[in-house]
């Protein structure tokens, strides 16, 4: 088998992919073999093996395993369940059943360690990681010259290799806390056999900073690197991914200093119409979106938004404390999901027709704007966070609403910039959550701000303190044979 196959198809790391029954008679997942070794490189291999890097990103239906597979967790990427339905901003459907009944575990925090929505998580960052550190290890290690790929080319798809398992990495950890933390290509049994031993979340984000320092040195300058593929990593994405590394370890200067370097490109802004980030129609013409997976139709094998199709099967209502939270005539709440038709607006990417194709978006400068207020109320400029909030609402009360008449006068008044540090954090809170929901980052914020016990339990949720880190696959766990420890309180 030539490498372009081998890496096209290589699979998980063995505690990954390790409760794939039809797998484990195979070698040890990561095992890089000497035909592999041996095999001559093309650029047709190396472009292929960077594009392939992305796919565990994307939420096409049996992307990273074929097959439904349901049991696993892993028929599409699992973010909305994990963050989503867990943070009770979604109901798993619009009528209640027993189908998928796992989904359901998460929102009532009923699960265990054997709970499929964690072996899918774990199976796609995984998955994401080993193709990354392969290519890596091509690009990085073998002469490529007589590829045909220059320098900068190498240098660009290096900067976006490490930026992509920074952010698989920022995934693992935040979901997990201490993960295995694999750099290379396994190249033996032992190395394969070692490998599930969790390395301490400090060191992990240690990791996730040097490969985000290491993508920045290397890539292209530009909004979009490649004018030909505008989905690929940028340095603004890069840049923001570091701004939100700092964010969630509390380094408020950082976080400052990361979004005036993001601004000083000039490519980033609010859009005008709070919905042209979502619509498939403008993809890559508006000028919010820093980081996105590219979904595509009409493409074998087939590279489409799945959630669309899952969406049209009855999955993903809002939650009546979701709907809540939207103050009176916020067009937003229309904007994320048509209550009347039942259908998740932002999922599908249209305000009419189920369309397939819409793009996943990671990052947005709305979301890195709240980042900033964030920081700057921690840092005790409040008024500052103050005129941030309330660029958000403006944005939205000066747009209009999804039938395309004006917003009612009244709506969304600005936010007084004399309220104290509480009172703005209370407001930061609220405006990320209209602001960005359906988005799947609810959830992490409730536990990046410690609130999460206190919001899910008021709700009726059995939440408990371990639930601020979700449990290893208890599969992955016995499969280790004692190698993979568990998280407390599983």
């Amino acid at each position: 088998m030539k490498l372009l196959n081998n890496i096209l198809l290589i699979s998980c790391l063995l505690f990954a992919l390790s409760g794939c029954m039809d797998e484990l008679d195979k070698d040890p997942i990561g095992l890089l073999t000497q035909e592999q070794v041996d095999t001559v490189l093309t650029r047709e291999t190396l472009e292929s093996a960077v594009q392939y890097s992305y796919q565990p990103l994307c939420n096409t239906l049996n992307a990273v395993l074929s097959g439904w597979p349901w049991d696993k967790g892993a028929v599409f990427r699992n973010d909305i369940i994990l963050q989503d339905i867990a943070s009770n901003d979604i109901n798993k459907k619009w009528s209640a059943d027993g189908d998928q009944a796992w989904m359901d575990e998460l929102s009532d925090f009923s699960f265990t360690s054997e709970n499929q929505a964690f072996l899918g998580i774990w199976i796609y960052d995984y998955e994401g990681i080993n193709r990354v550190n392969l290519a890596i290890s091509c690009l990085a290690e073998k002469d490529v010259s007589s590829t045909g790929i220059s320098d900068t080319e190498k240098n660009q798809m290096l900067g976006e290799l490490y930026f992509l398992r920074a952010f698989y990495y920022f995934d693992l950890v935040n979901n997990f806390g201490d993960v295995p933390l694999i750099i290379a290509p396994l190249t033996s049994y032992e190395e394969a056999q070692n490998a599930p031993i969790r390395e301490k979340a400090s060191v992990v984000w240690e990791q996730i900073s040097k490969d985000l320092t290491a993508a920045h040195a290397v890539i292209a300058e530009g909004k979009y690197p490649l004018s030909d593929e505008k989905w690929r990593v940028s340095e603004g994405a890069i840049i923001a991914m570091q701004a939100k590394v700092a964010l969630y370890n509390s380094e408020w200067q950082k976080v400052i200093d990361y979004i005036a370097e993001l601004d000083a490109l000039g490519y980033y802004s609010l859009n005008s119409n709070y919905f042209d980030s979502f619509d498939a129609d403008k993809e890559f013409t508006e000028d919010e979106n820093i980081f996105v997976y590219d979904h595509r139709s009409n493409e074998t094998p087939t590279n489409d938004n799945g959630l669309k199709s899952v969406a049209g099967w009855g999955f993903f209502a809002p939650t009546d404390d979701f709907v809540a939270a939207f103050e009176t005539n916020d067009p937003r709440l229309e904007y994320t999901v048509d209550i009347d038709n039942k259908m998740p607006r932002k999922i599908i990417g249209s305000l009419s027709d189920r369309i397939d194709y819409g793009n996943h978006i990671y990052i947005r400068y709305a979301d890195v704007l709240l980042w900033k207020a964030e920081a700057l109320n921690e840092s005790g400029d409040s008024p500052g966070a103050v005129a941030i909030i309330n660029q958000i609402r403006a944005r939205v009360r000066d747009g209009v609403t999804v039938d395309g008449s004006a917003v009612p006068t009244g709506t969304l008044p600005d936010r007084s910039t004399t309220a104290d540090k509480a009172q703005v954090t209370e407001w930061i809170q609220s405006e990320r959550r209209v602001e960005l929901g359906f988005e799947s980052h609810r959830f992490n914020d409730l536990k990046r701000w410690g609130i999460a016990k206190e919001v899910l339990t008021d709700l009726g949720k059995t939440f408990k303190d371990c639930h601020y880190l979700y449990p290893i696959p208890q599969i992955d766990i016995d499969r280790s044979k004692g190698s993979l420890t568990q998280n407390d309180g599983y």
